[in-house]
């Protein structure tokens, strides 16, 4: 298996447009202001948020959430 990784701006740009999809730009605006401030240690958090999930359980949980999101949107 191989890994296509994004650079991040490219990644950025993405998660600024599913933010706008799913939240008001106000929310957005203040999400990326805090995020440009840098509060906390990112690392440490990440290894508490990911510490049993691995890429293969990530993709799996990505691909589960995407089928949920289109059977939500087929039904409304």
């Amino acid at each position: 298996m191989s890994v296509i990784v994004q650079n991040e701006s490219a990644t950025t740009a993405e998660a600024v447009e599913v933010l706008m999809e799913r939240l008001p730009a106000s929310k957005v605006a203040r999400l990326l202001s805090s995020w440009q401030i840098g509060h906390g240690d990112y690392l440490k958090l990440r290894e508490e948020l990911f510490a049993s999930e691995t890429v293969q359980s990530l993709c799996q949980a990505a691909n589960s959430n995407g089928q949920a999101m289109r059977l939500n949107d087929e039904l409304t």
